[in-house]
């Protein structure tokens, strides 16, 4: 174990967790003076530098990207993760590495190196509205959150405004506006369905808000950093055309003299001294090694991704807190939640052959929450949203034509007919009973507790997966979509990668583990900023709203700090 006289190991500042909202509190902390240590459980990965399949072309994979039977045999969880092909494998983490027990279906994706998941995610960025704040506890099904839209509004934009988000200013109330770069041009057939949808069921359907820089701005510009619509952001893009830690906020922390990061460092715990009632420091185990090493800060961000966060918690005990750091009320990995994606739909279109699109973006359209938004008007409570896209499909081995030479070359030059598919991100209710736990009996390879799953889905889920494909299946026949095939996989939650809760914001400590500014209850030094903190899911995508929430945090903690309120 470390001394605590080793000058080496003192910070002003410890992240735990290097990913999307990791990167941000480093960012932050760091451009505010604070000597900050970034504890990151994987390997270390070097923008540009580490990015091997980045410029590859399909034909040189062994498979044209397909992933070999072993592989998938190997990992049955990892595999069925969006965006996991052979070009992507190196950034999630093999179902073996780290091994946890579901005493239910769950299925954990993860990214176990700096820049963690942000990497690989989506980059959906459309803003959470004020409904998304209130609904839980205006329709009964959960507490209430200790801030709205507009306390984290300005933070919104202070986000936007340095990782660059593109999307139109369309007035959608349940899609408020934010500080956009130009959005990607809807194809023909979606500005097609954009009609049908507007004028027969006055919905919207709109450029998703994307972190792709479109048009850089001169923090862009910085950072080195535009989208070239190559449409293959999850190998790492060289060009920072997305927002990743590695790209921009790790490197701007950097260049502050501030930043220390430390891969291959697996959190063991945060260290509680009962004297003071602040926690001193994290005791690490070096990955490697497993040589024991404790690390000391004044304050502490946690940002290990929602499960690991709650499992740090967990493993956090001391004669004050003998159930977790912080867990007064027993309610640490409680009232864990997700994102419903259960259910998706594809048609196909007739006409508009003469037309194609200029670039394979890397983006979608969006359908905005319109169910229960000012009154509750279905069977269900919460709300969803819908992702969609048309394209023009490609020949297949089923359709090749009969010819051979310059015919054969000819014929496949000419794309099939135009289709279109839907899918949904729906709200789920948090629950007590969706929780995790440690295990008492079975340990990883560093000594840490293995994590216990116990999260489902409920009818509430059903009744909203009904409705979804209900109404996206009325959408596409009226836009004139024939031949439409819809799917409820009841995949288990986890491949949502949305995992949420468990250490829960609130205004009361006796239903929440933290306050209005992501601060422990009980341990005023700890912060959380990561999905971990949410109360509720809302419908929209959830990313971007964990960096606003982890600027917000890491100003206030600096300015407490700075008072000596800290």
């Amino acid at each position: 174990m470390a001394d605590n006289t080793d000058a080496a190991k003192h910070f002003d500042a410890i992240v735990i967790g290097s990913g999307i909202s990791g990167g941000w509190a480093a960012k932050e902390l760091c451009e505010k003076g604070m000597r900050t240590l970034v504890l990151e459980r994987g390997r270390n990965v070097e923008h540009v530098k580490d990015y091997p399949t980045a410029n590859t072309p399909s034909w040189e994979f062994k498979y044209r990207g397909a992933v070999p039977k072993e592989v998938l045999k190997a990992n049955p969880y990892i595999s069925r993760a969006a965006g996991y092909d052979d070009s992507t494998a190196h950034f999630f983490v093999k179902d073996a590495d780290h091994p946890y027990i579901q005493e239910k279906p769950f299925e954990w994706i993860r990214g176990y190196q700096v820049g963690g998941k942000s990497l690989i995610w989506g980059r959906a960025c459309a803003r959470w509205s004020e409904m998304d704040f209130t609904a839980p506890h205006r329709y009964g099904y959960g507490i209430e959150w200790p801030i709205g839209y507009e306390d984290i509004a300005p933070w919104y934009s202070h986000v936007e405004k340095f990782i660059g988000v593109c999307g139109n200013k369309e007035g959608i109330a349940t899609m408020p506006d934010g500080e956009f770069q130009p959005a990607f041009e809807l194809n023909c057939v979606e500005q097609h369905i954009s009609d049908v949808v507007r004028a027969q069921f006055n919905r919207h359907y709109v450029s998703g808000r994307w972190a792709q820089v479109t048009q850089p701005q001169e923090v862009q510009k910085e950072q080195h950093r535009q989208c070239l619509s190559r449409n293959l952001c999850m190998r790492g893009c060289p060009f920072g055309g997305y927002f990743s830690s590695n790209a921009s906020t790790l490197p701007w922390a950097e260049k502050t003299g501030n930043l220390t990061i430390r891969p291959f460092s697996v959190v063991h715990s945060i260290i509680y001294e009962e004297q003071s009632g602040k926690a001193t420091g994290v005791k690490v185990i070096d990955a490697k090694t497993k040589e024991a090493t404790v690390f000391y800060a004044k304050i502490i961000f946690l940002n290990a991704s929602a499960l690991n966060t709650n499992l740090i918690l967990l493993n956090s005990t001391s004669k004050r807190f003998p159930n977790g750091l912080g867990n007064d009320n027993g309610l640490l990995g409680k009232y864990i939640c997700f994102h419903n994606y259960r259910a998706g739909m594809s048609g196909e279109f007739d006409g508009f052959e003469d037309k194609y699109y200029k670039v394979s973006k890397p983006s979608e359209c969006i359908i905005p929450n319109f169910r229960n938004v000012y009154e509750k008007d279905t069977d269900f409570v919460g709300g969803y949203v819908i992702f969609s896209a048309a394209y023009r499909e490609k020949l297949s081995d089923k359709n090749l034509p009969a010819a051979v030479g310059p015919q054969f070359k000819e014929a496949i030059s000419k794309p099939g007919k135009w289709g279109a598919y839907m899918y949904m991100q729906g709200e789920t209710i948090p629950k007590k009973s969706n929780h995790v736990r440690l295990s008492k009996d079975k340990k990883d390879e560093w000594g840490i507790p293995l994590l216990i799953t116990s999260v489902d889905y409920d009818d509430n889920d059903d009744r909203m997966v009904k409705d979804f494909i209900e109404q996206g299946k009325a959408m596409l026949t009226a836009a004139g979509a024939k031949n439409i095939a819809v799917y409820d996989n009841h995949q288990p939650p986890g491949l949502d990668i949305h995992e949420m809760g468990g250490v829960r914001m609130g205004k009361d400590p006796a239903t929440s583990l933290l306050n209005e500014w992501n601060q422990l209850h009980h341990c005023k030094n700890v912060f959380v900023t990561d999905g971990a903190c949410m109360t509720s899911t809302g419908n929209q995508s959830p990313s971007i709203l964990y960096m606003s929430l982890t600027a917000r945090a890491a100003t206030y903690a600096v300015d407490l700090l700075k008072k000596g309120a800290l």
